[in-house]
């Protein structure tokens, strides 16, 4: 098993963020609360601290006498504990708000949670990523927290509470999940290597934690790789640095900085070039320039005393712009199909003038990419991704008012709408041909699946369905 999953916080004192230990003791030993709303980014620990609550709510060890009196200790060993933190436990679901996001499925949960607890005091239904539901599922919902059973407690999960109706967050005792701080990530990476008897000290866990960017799951996910690759051996600073090809960073940041500042377009290519080939981890490497940029953009305003060699050779408003436009290349990593290309094109179009000539530079850099890579379409490349022309149909039009919908939400999104073509469209379903597999999973992501859906909404007028096929070759 692996170690996000094997060391989940089985108790309050478990759990990592201090903030979240403390409005769970306050709200769960003084509050009768019915319905409970959990916020913040991915990889903090939200559904295991949902399965906390619900052991909590019914340890068959824990009495209403002890929750009043702040003893919140479950005892992790009754049948009530052990089926909660398997997942077996018949009186607490958990639902993917993603996959049971109609009406219906809250009508059916609804008219479920009449019945008591089969055998637990509480019945809890943890809902994940809660801002999916549709607005007749949150309509129907919110009837039932407006007047909840007795013997019901919901817990809602979600990563983007601005998605959240109103009416249904003020009914919820909301708790958020900030970013871990590196104090915290810290407290998880010694917990965890002590029980799995991992040599490694304080400086390597500091290293660990920059990879991390706030999240336990993703930190934790680099210390289980690294101590794969130690085998047995202590981990130190220098053998996190050496593992992902890190140790020049500083070095590597100080020329970047420079050929940005410089508007060197051949020294900033020649050394993402090298990057590349020392394999060094692309979004580490842009969050760190945007981190150095940063400490410029402060020691520029009178807030930090640290000097920084490039201060006065950038202006003020300029340092914002990069920043912004570096910002916007990173979010686009993960749709890019080579990591390196959001931020070759940023220092590309950084050097130039204007907006004209940033267009000739970008398309010249498209086609020579493409030739070196050996591709047939040199729009294939970058993070906005275009294949070959499909044949037109009757319905390419809509296809690309789609595209020009989705653009505005998102348009890494609507860059792979873009390679694909209308198979086919009726009843109120609309489905997609994608040239390639990597396009088509991206599509079928439920975040970028919705974004698509409501667009859609927006053009037809009426709910429309979209499936995705890959195109026969």
């Amino acid at each position: 098993m692996v170690f996000y999953r094997k060391y989940r916080p089985q108790n309050i004192e478990e759990l990592d963020s201090k903030s979240v230990r403390e409005k769970l003791v306050s709200v769960l030993s003084k509050d009768d609360t019915h319905a409970m709303l959990f916020t913040g980014p991915k990889g903090l620990g939200k559904t295991s601290t949902a399965r906390i609550v619900a052991k909590i709510l019914n340890c068959e060890k824990l009495t209403e006498k002890d929750r009043k009196a702040g003893k919140l200790t479950p005892c992790n060993k009754c049948d009530q504990c052990i089926s909660i933190t398997n997942g077996s436990n018949i009186d607490v679901l958990e639902i993917d708000g993603a996959s049971n996001r109609g009406i219906d499925e809250i009508r059916d949960l609804r008219e479920k949670i009449k019945l008591s607890a089969a055998r637990a005091n509480k019945k809890v239904y943890i809902i994940d990523e809660v801002h999916m539901l549709t607005t007749e599922a949150f309509n129907a919902l919110l009837k039932t927290l407006e007047e909840p059973p007795s013997h019901v407690v919901f817990i809602l999960c979600t990563t983007e509470p601005h998605k959240v109706p109103a009416t249904i967050a003020s009914r919820c005792f909301q708790i958020t999940f900030k970013k871990a701080t590196d104090e915290e990530l810290l407290r998880a990476f010694a917990r965890i290597s002590k029980a799995e008897k991992i040599d490694a000290d304080k400086d390597a866990f500091t290293e660990i934690a920059k990879f991390a960017d706030g999240s336990f799951r993703d930190g934790v996910k680099v210390l289980e790789e690294l101590s794969a690759v130690a085998r047995g051996k202590k981990i130190t600073k220098e053998f996190v640095q050496k593992t992902y090809q890190i140790g020049d960073i500083d070095k590597n940041i100080d020329e970047m900085v420079e050929s940005l500042v410089n508007k060197d377009v051949k020294a900033g290519i020649s050394l993402v070039g090298s990057l590349v080939e020392q394999g060094i981890d692309m979004k580490y490497f842009m969050e760190t320039l945007i981190g150095e940029l940063h400490k410029i953009l402060l020691e520029k305003v009178g807030v930090s005393k640290v000097s920084s060699k490039f201060a006065d050779k950038i202006e003020l408003r300029d340092l914002k712009r990069l920043i912004e436009t570096l910002s916007e290349a990173a979010g686009k990593l993960k749709f890019s199909v080579l990591p390196q290309l959001p931020l070759e094109i940023v220092i590309i179009e950084w050097a130039v003038k204007d907006s004209s000539d940033a267009e000739v530079v970008h398309k010249n850099f498209h086609t020579h990419n493409a030739g070196e890579l050996g591709l047939k379409n040199p729009k294939a490349v970058g993070a906005n991704v275009i294949s070959e022309n499909f044949v037109d149909s009757p319905h390419q039009n809509m296809l690309q008012e789609l595209i020009d919908k989705v653009k505005i939400e998102n348009q890494p999104v609507a860059g792979f709408l873009r390679g694909c073509a209308v198979s086919d469209f009726k009843n109120g379903a609309l489905i997609l041909e994608a040239k390639f597999q990597f396009h088509k999973d991206k599509l079928e992501d439920p975040k970028a699946k919705e974004i698509i859906e409501d667009a859609l909404k927006e053009i037809t007028g009426k709910s429309t369905k979209v499936s995705f096929v890959l195109k026969s070759i």
